[in-house]
């Protein structure tokens, strides 16, 4: 593979635009988190512009003074690209690309391009050509031009220029295509839950904010092999594993897609069967980065998107993680445990937590099990929490106590 230097990398131009109502905090911020989201692009700022206004312009967006000073950064620094920190409609998209050479993309664009280059699966992959194609059908009136002298790189990754430069009956009938796959393997995915549902497979599912340690935490879990990297969107296909709590349950833990602030819609509605994991989980472990100054604004969106997925009435252990890098001022939110994904004790006191949560959605059971009957003491073991087990030589059976699923018939 061929390193990417420095020099290498797409030079961009960071345009922000701050209206009113919007604090400079979250504004700020916001232009930080774009300036992540071109690195893990593998692109490299070479300036920022920002602009306060009441209302966006329109027609282009940014006012015809920014404009100009934009093309004066452009031809000076010799930029690739210029990013816009907002969702530009197909409008303001054409009427920009006519004041610059450079590609003229906006935030949406560089998500689904960092997805593009995560994508591993091929549902995933067909997930995001989905989102690109769905967001792309309407810009295609003006971006005849913009198309030809593209020459791949930050923005065009995924269906590809060749694609894009066919008619609109073309890309529905490829977003069609698209749909019925991806319907094959909702399909799929459906029947796969049933029947871990039939097997009282109990469901857990970790979430948060993109690049909070989520994968981490699940290789740690379930001694897997998901990718990890300090980048955002480190992953975009869900992985499931089994994992056994301290009491001997075997439960399903799933590595779920990271979250961001305004998270495209066009992306929700893609990957809305992979996101169904999340709302189908009988209990969510909700992952923050305690040693983020912004941990709290990350809490929110997560909880906003989970409400949006209806997933808001699953039960939800919250967990800080990254606790050796938490700052003096820093102050939980909700009631949760604070850990440090590398610490094997702050590990197993996590599924202990995870175990009492489990705990308060089973039923206590008290039964007697024949000595002969080591199927039924097998499923006890296996597939609930079994607390207590004491062998009655009068009887030649055994005493067990504990918590299994409402729906297992013991």
């Amino acid at each position: 593979m061929k390193e990417i230097t420095q020099g290498s990398r797409e030079k961009a131009i960071l345009v922000g635009c701050q209206l009113v109502g919007q604090s400079d905090e979250r504004f700020f911020y916001s232009m930080e988190e774009l300036k992540s989201l071109l690195d893990t692009a593998k692109g490299l700022s070479v300036a920022e512009v920002t602009q306060k206004r009441e209302r966006v312009c329109a027609s282009t967006f940014i006012g015809k003074g920014k404009i100009e000073e934009i093309k004066a950064l452009e031809i000076e620094l010799e930029a690739d690209v210029i990013i816009f920190n907002d969702e530009l409609t197909p409008a303001q998209n054409r009427n920009l690309s006519r004041f610059f050479e450079a590609k003229v993309i906006d935030r949406t664009q560089l998500i689904l391009d960092i997805f593009a280059q995560r994508a591993r699966s091929k549902e995933g992959k067909l997930q995001v050509e989905l989102a690109q194609l769905q967001y792309l059908l309407p810009r295609l009136g003006g971006m005849g031009i913009a198309l030809s002298r593209l020459g791949g790189g930050i923005g065009t990754r995924g269906p590809g220029e060749t694609k894009l430069e066919k008619d609109r009956r073309h890309i529905r009938s490829r977003i069609n295509d698209i749909k019925s796959q991806l319907k094959n393997i909702v399909q799929h995915r459906e029947r796969y839950r049933e029947r871990r549902k039939e097997n009282y497979c109990f469901q857990i599912a970790l979430v948060g904010y993109t690049n909070a340690g989520k994968s981490t935490i699940f290789n740690r879990l379930t001694e897997a092999d998901s990718f990890e990297e300090n980048q955002l969107f480190a992953t975009l296909d869900p992985l499931t594993r089994q994992l056994k709590l301290p009491k001997g349950l075997n439960v399903l833990m799933t590595d779920t897609v990271g979250f961001i602030q305004d998270l495209p819609t066009s992306l929700i509605a893609a990957f809305r069967s992979t996101l169904e994991e999340v709302a189908e989980a009988d209990l969510l472990v909700h992952v923050i980065d305690g040693s983020h100054e912004d941990h709290a604004e990350h809490e929110a969106t997560v909880l906003s998107i989970l409400s949006e997925l209806g997933a808001s009435n699953v039960p939800v252990l919250t967990v800080y993680n990254k606790k050796d890098r938490f700052p003096e001022s820093f102050t939980p939110i909700t009631t949760s445990i604070s850990i440090s994904a590398f610490d094997q004790k702050d590990i197993n006191r996590l599924k202990e937590e995870m175990e009492k949560e489990v705990v308060k959605q089973l039923n206590y059971y008290h039964i007697e099990v024949p000595a002969s009957d080591g199927k039924k003491l097998s499923i006890l073991k296996k597939h609930t929490i079994l607390i207590e087990r004491n062998f009655n030589d009068e009887k030649q059976v055994y005493e067990c106590k504990g918590y299994a699923h409402p729906f297992l018939n013991l």
